[in-house]
């Protein structure tokens, strides 16, 4: 059975709360810089790095996700350059 790429999919194959309330939380306390690039982000396990930089390397059906997540962490610094709040 395929795992169907979705952010709640996501956050269950980073053993993470997969909950939208868990989700959004995540987000809010995780912003990035905006130099920082998602697969660097200091919060992540080393299992969890692999799995973020695999899923952008094969550029398959997960990386759309794996950006729209990576969008949602740098959105405060978007936010912050652009002077749009």
């Amino acid at each position: 059975m395929t795992t169907i790429p979705r952010m709640s999919n996501l956050f269950l194959q980073l053993g993470l709360d997969d909950s939208d309330e868990a989700i959004a939380k995540f987000i809010g306390q995780h912003q990035l810089a905006a130099d920082v690039d998602i697969v660097d982000a200091p919060f992540w396990t080393e299992a969890q790095r692999q799995f973020i930089a695999e899923k952008l390397e094969i550029d398959g059906a997960w990386t759309t996700i794996v950006d729209q997540l990576n969008e949602s962490l740098h959105e405060d610094a978007v936010k912050q350059e652009t002077g749009l709040s």
